[in-house]
């Protein structure tokens, strides 16, 4: 099964995949978070999503609750939240968990690829970004500090669009 055939709920319940949701389109997965130090990461991935999306790409966020409580909200304050705050067009999906035993299955295939230092494993933070190619398959990985438009990301972007 790939990747894409992963079922998983839009933001507003709407049962869905990831394949659904990408639409085809190579994609930049990201866990998002409403109260943390990176929120504001949001403002440059509305843009990627802006800027690529006529390209054939699209920025995919999953709210996150793991990492110190900072995605506590309903689907209804996040959704909120992101539109009035950042203006954010691009897909949001249900609230999941990345790490542990109730890690959601898309999550259980990201998490192999190493990031940018070399490592795999456990989502380190919110903001952690992978780019999947729009076949499913998962092409790169960064960790939370590495900004949505660092020359790598976009590269990387720019070589799949």
């Amino acid at each position: 099964m790939s990747i894409l055939d992963t079922p998983i709920a839009l933001l507003d319940g709407t049962a869905s995949t990831l394949g659904e949701i990408t639409g085809g389109r190579a994609a930049l997965l990201v866990n998002v978070a409403s109260k943390c130090g990176l929120t504001p990461q949001y403002e440059t991935l509305e843009k990627l999503h802006e800027d690529f999306t006529a390209r054939g790409f699209t920025v995919i966020g999953f709210p996150c609750n793991q990492f110190g409580g900072q995605e506590p909200g309903s689907s209804e304050e996040i959704k909120e939240f992101c539109s009035m705050t950042y203006g954010v067009t691009f897909p949001l999906t249900e609230k999941i968990d990345v790490n542990g035993e109730g890690r959601h299955a898309i999550y259980d295939e990201l998490v192999k690829t190493p990031n940018e230092a070399g490592e795999a494993g456990d989502v380190r933070w919110n903001f952690e970004k992978f780019v999947i190619a729009p076949d499913g398959a998962v092409i790169a990985r960064f960790s939370p500090q590495v900004v949505p438009d660092d020359p790598q990301v976009l590269a990387v972007i720019d070589a799949l669009v």
